[in-house]
């Protein structure tokens, strides 16, 4: 069977399965499809098999930012909060997983229903609100994290942590995390924690990423490795904004961004206004958020000059997508929504 016709019958072969799945809320579907994933992940015979469906052959190896990367898909953070599916993920052929965000203190996150999907359009709104179970229980999950997965944590603060105080959260989950990650992701894009993307502003993110940097090189002159820092970036800043966030990328000595966040725009949706209205605030993603994902990218490695790991997310749903984010200037894809629609099938087209 050729690799596209493996493609085909995979896909096939999901959209049965997500027919059933898209008949539960969004939330308990997810849960459930997890929970299964994770029994199978751990019987060595369907594990094996699984891995060998979903591995792509012809995948080859991405030195980034310093690592080298199995492959260049991932799984964008919000999917596995928790660490708890790393054994999972790897098995359905990602070559990395960044788990979060994770925040210093264990939080439910923000009421139910808070996860939504946009069949017409592809997409999905969530307003979790950075449920997780708090840095100490995850990076105890992380010792049994398994070989050949990189893993990167994504950070961010807890709810009621005041902006003003928001640096210290940052630095407890990076101090905590550092042994276990291969790599950091600093989120103050989220729309789901009040007054977070504030910390996107000049002053207070500053203060964030210079905290993080002294903390790395301590760290570093007692003998630790020294693990890139990325910070994740909204598709709705300005140019202006864009800019400060070069500039500041230089200053700080961070080692790339993620590019992009979901947005809280909603133009251009084929989904029912009264339907997108009930449903209220939360980040969208998927298919809608790849043309301004896109654009910031483009913008991004222009001002770069090519120079700055950036990692593309947003709106991938196939390989040409993948590739496409790739000659914009992304060295690193990652993948939420379009995994959702398209399911394993589309990272192994990706990887």
């Amino acid at each position: 069977m050729t690799f596209a016709a493996d493609n085909h019958l995979l896909f096939y072969m999901f959209k049965i399965i997500r027919s059933i799945l898209f008949l539960m809320s969004a939330e308990k579907a997810h849960h459930v499809t997890l929970s299964l994933l994770n029994i199978l992940a751990h019987i060595p015979g369907v594990s094996s098999l699984m891995s060998a469906i979903y591995r792509n052959s012809k995948a080859t190896k991405v030195l980034f930012a310093g690592i080298e990367f199995p492959n260049r898909v991932g799984l964008a953070a919000g999917f596995d909060k928790n660490a708890k599916y790393l054994k999972v993920m790897k098995m359905l052929g990602f070559g990395h997983v960044e788990i979060g965000t994770v925040t210093p203190l264990p939080q439910a996150g923000n009421d139910l229903p808070r996860l939504f999907r946009l069949v017409k359009d592809e997409a999905i709104i969530n307003r979790m609100g950075f449920n997780n179970d708090g840095v100490k229980v995850i990076k105890e999950r992380l010792q049994s994290r398994p070989n050949g997965l990189i893993v990167g944590g994504n950070i961010g603060k807890n709810k009621l942590t005041p902006n003003e105080e928001a640096v210290n959260d940052y630095m407890i989950c990076f101090r905590e995390l550092y042994p276990c990650v291969d790599y950091f992701t600093v989120n103050v894009s989220s729309p789901n924690t009040p007054g977070l993307r504030e910390l996107q502003d000049k002053g207070p993110l500053t203060n964030i990423l210079n905290a993080l940097m002294d903390i790395r090189k301590e760290l570093i002159s007692k003998g630790a490795a020294k693990l890139p820092v990325f910070l994740k970036i909204a598709p709705d800043l300005t140019e202006s904004q864009l800019d400060d966030i070069v500039t500041l990328t230089h200053e700080t000595g961070i080692d790339g961004l993620v590019a992009t966040n979901t947005t809280i725009s909603r133009e251009g949706l084929s989904t029912d206004k009264t339907i997108v209205d009930a449903i209220g605030a939360g980040g969208l993603s998927g298919k809608p958020v790849k043309h301004k994902a896109d654009e910031v990218l483009v913008y991004l490695n222009k001002k770069f000059e090519g120079k700055v790991p950036l990692i593309g997310v947003g709106g991938i749903y196939s390989s040409e997508d993948a590739q496409e984010k790739i000659k914009l200037g992304a060295g690193l894809v990652q993948i939420y929504s379009g995994f959702i629609y398209k399911g394993p099938a589309l990272t192994k087209s990706c990887a």
